[in-house]
């Protein structure tokens, strides 16, 4: 055995409650035959002047002073919130918003510990102005890929304007049941929820569309939607346009379902904090088929958690509670983890 493997599984077993803390730890070592995990991890860039975007902030000799032991540190801090979230079985999907390129992945799944935990990488370098990507992680004992691909947003409305694709990715699970996965990281608030809001009405217009397709071919298709989406789930771009149902009465397969709608509606927990308050951008959504299955692959509304262990948060210094224990702070360092907390689905196997 590996000596990185070694020291990985001793961190689970000496230290692993005291890391995540009581609550976190049950929902991570919780019985499930497959985890999907969705992760904005902040702006995991690497140290090299990438001249075709705009990553100037990210360098060491200018910007936030992006250097090779911040960027470490980064890597090691996103392997150890994911090696938490899986608990004794990593998680066979990872979504994850914001990192640079491939290096950064190849650097993620070989210099931390989750090098001897067997994921493999699908990305697609997108055409946003930062060059911030999404990608997706997989274990290939549990999961084979069958195809991807990236799917562009366009604005007409905006010639010249770019944001991030989205990640498609079907295949099938060990259970030989297929899963549709959508990986997403829409448009941002900048300049305000209102000024900015179309941008992510396209993207949500985007996704309803590729979803269609698939109820088209199978109504019955298994999907499963993940990502940061920049809104909340009573927005318009989720309701009147994904038409992601908030209520789980009468569920039908060929519709969506916003489990992280239920979330909000029975805690008062957010994946992140702003000015005071928790929300819920980074959303969980699966077709009614996986909420109606008698076979196969399956899960039910309670299944969608947001992950929230003591490492993850600080003390908030502006409000009450705590907050997001995140990389920076405008330019000044933190040395944390992220600005979002992850969000995971288990999935059960319907014999």
């Amino acid at each position: 055995m590996k000596f990185r493997t070694i020291i990985l599984l001793l961190t689970i077993f000496i230290f692993y409650p005291i890391l995540v803390g009581q609550n976190a730890e049950k929902l991570a070592l919780k019985d499930r035959y497959f985890r999907l995990m969705f992760y904005n991890v902040e702006n995991l860039f690497d140290t090299e002047d990438d001249s075709l975007t705009n990553d100037n902030e990210f360098l060491p000799d200018q910007g936030k002073y992006w250097n090779y032991h911040r960027y470490q540190e980064k890597l090691q801090h996103i392997s150890t919130t994911i090696v938490a979230l899986g608990g004794w079985t990593p998680p066979d999907i990872i979504g994850l918003a914001e990192i640079e390129n491939r290096k950064v992945l190849d650097d993620l799944c070989k210099k931390t510990g989750l090098a001897n935990l067997n994921y493999s990488i699908i990305h697609k370098e997108s055409h946003d102005s930062r060059g911030i990507d999404v990608a997706l992680l997989y274990r290939r004992q549990t999961f084979k890929p069958i195809s991807y691909q990236a799917i562009k947003v366009v604005f007409d409305f905006s010639p010249g304007s770019t944001t991030r694709d989205i990640l498609y990715v079907y295949g099938v699970t060990n259970n030989e049941d297929t899963l549709h996965i959508f990986i997403n990281h829409w448009p941002s608030r900048w300049g305000g929820q209102l000024d900015s809001e179309r941008n992510r009405m396209e993207a949500a217009r985007t996704l309803r569309y590729e979803v269609d397709s698939i109820f088209r071919e199978n109504p019955r298709s298994k999907i499963v939607i993940l990502g940061d989406l920049n809104d909340y789930p009573e927005n318009r771009s989720l309701t009147d346009v994904l038409k992601a149902n908030r209520t789980f009465e009468n569920i039908m397969n060929n519709e969506l379902y916003n489990l992280s709608a239920f979330i909000a509606q029975t805690s008062d927990i957010g994946s992140l904090k702003h000015e005071g308050v928790w929300g819920i951008l980074d959303q969980i959504i699966v077709s009614g088929t996986l909420l109606n299955a008698k076979n196969g692959l399956s899960t039910k509304k309670e299944n969608a958690f947001i992950f929230n262990p003591d490492f993850l948060l600080i003390d908030d210094e502006n409000f009450t509670g705590k907050t997001n224990f995140r990389t920076y702070s405008g330019y000044k360092y933190l040395g944390g983890y992220s600005d979002h907390l992850p969000v995971f689905i288990d999935l059960d196997d319907l014999k």
